[in-house]
């Protein structure tokens, strides 16, 4: 750690200390130091941390306290002079000010906020220490710069190797208590990305609680901002909602065990009237799969905090000497030209730096799943039929959804006996695995292993392993309860059972579904405040021995669809399935909100049969196929049913993905209309040289005498000349930018269509 200077109690510097190890700096004029893309002004002690479009910028003041003065597009300078002092009345005046009473932390904008330092705003950081007190007075002590991207243990987080970014590590310690926090910036410069955690570490004799802990605060001293979150429930997630940032706090998060249905662990804080294309906003996507909390507030003189961290409730961290809490990392990126190139910007940050493994930057299979083809009634003809009917059709792989194992005819009984029912299959699982593959077709499984039923042997055997409150009687849900993935043992103990299962065959497949929401939060062998905390690392622990036991194993994530879809869940499983809802109509609005921070290749998107089972609505299998291309793309569906015409129709589906899939997976996305207010749906692929792209557009509306609507695209070349490949009419880019295109007037309900347009 680079120990630049010590302050004393009257802010003055005593001494300077020798540095630490710092390599690949160089020394400029006026005393800077340029580290590639972080910045340390050693004479005014300011930490600039540039990317290719933007700068982030903060400073150590006379005092030791550490003020944020900028995040934004890229400048040049120091944005010192953006802080103002004045005397604010009943905002409280640090003790090593004297009598300066314009000094206060309730005004100051600020790297990381702590309770009880006098600002009296939303915190980052509050501690209960041993003496019953809840206060923290975080100074500066030193710095160090390193090279790659720092990583978390245990913890998902972006990744990036010593070419593509750096790493700032800020030393803060109340000098007190000794609780010392270590600010933790990545800086992805040419992604436009900017990481922020946190290493909370106790070096007092004392004990202490982290009551609440935030990896990321952003403070604007200026600005008429809105918060947009995305709320939700089961089987209707990631609604997009805008709400003006006023006077008060705006508090989204999750209580439930995991980031849930209810509120997605991502937001956006934009200036008012922030589009697409223009205005400037900002996202912060928190890398974590369990409780948490996004704040947003405008203080009494027009500042506006927005925090975004654990959840505070269900959490009291003890910490002993000498132990720490890391932080989960929140995404920071910043656009000044709407929230497509923002959305953009995390599509390629999260594809290219969150998920790994084989199927990282490989095309996935194209699947049908047997859960809505048979539910809990299927057997192994049941698979080996629609294994026959996939590969008549072009689909790469069959999945066995729930019901293959112990005694499970419905959602009563059967978890967490994870031996497989060879009555109920009329086999062995090896030997439908061989038939399956037999047939040209890969083999995937359902799994849920964080969930027991009651009416199960292994309930039967450990009951103690659940989550319950000892005296009380639990909550259910679903019928089921959840295991205490807190505790190793446990975890071990199911980990030996689902490997026993993956053993006997050529599985390449394996849906991980978690379906209900933690309750009787409680656990035998842990301290109560980390329970919630401590079950997600073992959720990540658990997926982080498969992986490394399957390396070729797809994981497709799901907590009754997308109820778990967070970045921190893509670290471990490159796809997660969307929603539980199937409705092409539904999931055009639900994948609307879902494409403002994940990209289209971590959405799992089905073709599911009609009437839909969740709404009942009819929808054409042209308009189904369309918004399914809309992600990782495949079938849930009887195909025993489908008429030749039908199958016919899926069979071009399928040629038509496979001919488009890397455009899909790895070209830039575009919304190019609002589901919720418009009368269609509209996104299009463009390809990163902008040579090819696929417009998409299914019509939601109907009327008599109907007008015509145009489509204004984006992301083409507008000089450049592109030909529909349908058609073969020739258009500029510009023209169908600026003027549209009009889609054809036809009769019909969700009518869909996709054009591909290349450069000629």
């Amino acid at each position: 750690m680079h120990r630049d200077m010590r302050i004393g109690s009257q802010g003055r510097v005593l001494k300077k200390m020798r540095p630490g190890n710092l390599k690949c700096k160089k020394k400029t004029g006026q005393g800077l130091v340029m580290p590639m893309a972080i910045l340390y002004h050693e004479e005014k002690h300011i930490f600039t941390l540039q990317t290719t479009r933007t700068t982030y910028q903060m400073k150590v003041d006379e005092f030791g306290f550490l003020l944020h003065l900028y995040y934004g597009g890229k400048i040049t300078g120091q944005m010192d002079y953006l802080l103002t002092y004045q005397d604010r009345g009943f905002s409280g005046n640090p003790f090593d000010t004297g009598n300066d009473r314009t000094y206060s932390m309730d005004v100051l904008p600020q790297e990381y906020p702590c309770l009880g330092s006098g600002d009296y705003r939303s915190s980052a950081l509050v501690i209960r220490n041993g003496d019953g007190s809840e206060c923290c007075d975080l100074r500066y002590v030193g710095y160090q710069i390193k090279k790659g991207k720092y990583g978390l243990s245990g913890f998902p987080a972006v990744y990036a190797d010593e070419k593509e970014a750096e790493t700032l590590e800020i030393l803060m310690e109340d000098p007190v208590s000794k609780v010392q926090v270590v600010l933790l910036y990545g800086v992805l410069e040419g992604e436009d990305v900017i990481t922020r955690s946190a290493r909370i570490i106790n070096q007092g004799e004392g004990s202490v609680v982290v009551e609440k802990a935030a990896s990321a605060c952003l403070d604007f001293l200026g600005g008429n901002y809105d918060m947009i979150s995305f709320y939700g429930r089961h089987a209707m997630e990631r609604n997009f909602q805008r709400i003006p940032i006023r006077h008060g706090n705006f508090v989204i998060g999750s209580r439930r065990g995991t980031s849930s249905h209810q509120y997605n662990p991502a937001v956006m804080i934009a200036e008012s009237g922030t589009s697409e294309d223009a205005g400037r906003c900002y996202g912060m996507v928190f890398v974590y799969s369990g409780n948490f909390m996004a704040e947003a507030e405008m203080d009494q003189y027009d500042h506006t905090r927005v925090l975004m961290g654990l959840q505070s409730d269900l959490f009291h961290y003890p910490l002993s000497g000498g132990e720490e809490l890391l932080v989960p990392e929140t995404i920071l990126g910043y656009s000044g030209n709407g929230f497509g190139r923002l959305s953009r910007m995390y599509h390629k940050c999260i594809r290219e730096h969150i998920c790994r493994g084989k199927y990282k930057d490989q095309p996935r299979p194209v699947l049908i799943n047997s859960w809505e083809a048979a539910y809990f009634n299927l057997s192994g003809e049941t698979i080996l039929k629609l294994a026959k009917d996939a590969a008549g059709l072009g689909m790469d792989m069959v999945v066995m959804d729930d019901g293959w194992f112990g005694k499970r005819e419905d959602d009563n009984s059967g978890l967490g006996d994870w031996q497989v029912n060879e009555k109920k299959l009329g086999c062995t699982l090896g030997d439908l695995i061989s038939n399956v593959n037999a047939l040209g077709v890969k083999f995937g499984i359902w799994i849920e292993p964080e969930m027991i039923s009651e009416d199960s042997d292994f309930y039967r055997e450990h009951g103690d392993w659940v989550m319950r409150i000892p005296g009380r009687k639990p909550v259910r849900a679903r019928n089921q309860l959840v295991l205490d993935f807190s505790r190793q043992d446990v975890r071990e103990h199911v980990f030996g059972q689902i490997c026993q299962v993956l053993d006997q065959g050529n599985i390449e497949y394996v849906k991980w579904d978690m379906n209900r929401s933690l309750a009787d939060i409680y656990s035998l062998e842990d301290v109560q405040g980390k329970v919630t905390y401590d079950y997600v690392l073992g959720v990540y622990d658990f997926l982080e021995k498969l992986m490394q036991r399957y390396p070729d194993l797809l994981i497709e994530g799901c907590s009754g669809g997308g109820g778990r879809f967070d970045a921190g869940m893509l670290y471990y499983t490159p796809q997660i399935w969307c929603s539980d809802n199937t409705d092409a109509v539904d999931r055009l609005r639900i994948q609307y909100g879902t494409s403002f921070f994940y990209p289209v290749s971590a959405v799992g998107s089905h073709v599911s049969a009609v009437p839909n089972h969740q709404t009942g609505r009819n929808v054409s299998l042209s308009a189904r196929g369309v918004t399914a291309m809309a992600g990782t793309f495949g079938y849930e569906l009887d195909t025993g049913t489908l008429t030749e015409e039908e199958k016919e129709e899926i069979r071009e589906q399928v040629k038509k993905y496979k001919k488009y899939e890397s455009l899909i997976r790895t070209g830039d996305y575009y919304r190019l209309s609002d589901p919720f207010k418009d009368p269609y749906a509209s996104w299009m692929f463009v390809s990163m040289d902008k040579r090819q792209a696929l417009l998409n557009v299914v019509m939601l509306e109907m009327h008599g005498n109907m007008t015509i609507s145009y489509v204004r695209l984006r992301g083409l070349e507008p000089e450049a000349s592109y030909q529909d490949v349908g058609t073969g009419k020739c258009y500029y880019g510009s023209a169908l930018m600026e003027a549209g295109l009009p889609m054809p007037a036809q009769m019909g309900e969700y009518l869909a269509y996709q054009i591909e347009l290349k450069i000629i």
